[in-house]
């Protein structure tokens, strides 16, 4: 009998599954200069609407925007959430997102009673 054709040593001898995840993997360093150059570009942008004294509702959406603009780059490439997994990113935006949603809300419904209270308590005088 052949030992080399035994279907239990054939299996024995297979190699193992190459692993899933490389602990010491390696990003382009163009790919952090990139951002860190777009980063750069944003804050000047941020600047340049105080510089040009841009005034009213106008200025709050553009510095909002270049605030959550940076902070979704620095989240993504710097602190490595474009390669994790989805489980993982889910983990960590979606707390802040239904938080901002719930405070949201408040915002609406205390307009509301605001004028509410404009409206029956003050008239009584």
């Amino acid at each position: 009998m052949n030992h080399a054709t035994h279907p239990v040593q054939e299996a024995d001898h297979q190699a193992p599954p190459p692993p899933a995840h490389d602990p010491g993997q390696q990003h382009p360093i163009g790919i952090y200069l990139k951002i860190w150059g777009l980063l750069f570009v944003l804050s000047t942008m941020s600047y340049l609407v105080d510089y040009f004294a841009i005034q009213g509702t106008m200025r709050w959406v553009l510095i909002i925007l270049f605030m959550i603009l940076k902070a979704g780059l620095i989240v993504a490439v710097f602190m490595h959430m474009m390669w994790e997994r989805m489980a993982l990113i889910y983990a960590i935006l979606v707390p802040p997102l239904a938080l901002g949603t719930l405070v949201w809300l408040m915002w609406i419904e205390s307009d509301y009673t605001f004028w509410t209270r404009i409206l029956f308590f003050d008239g009584g005088g």
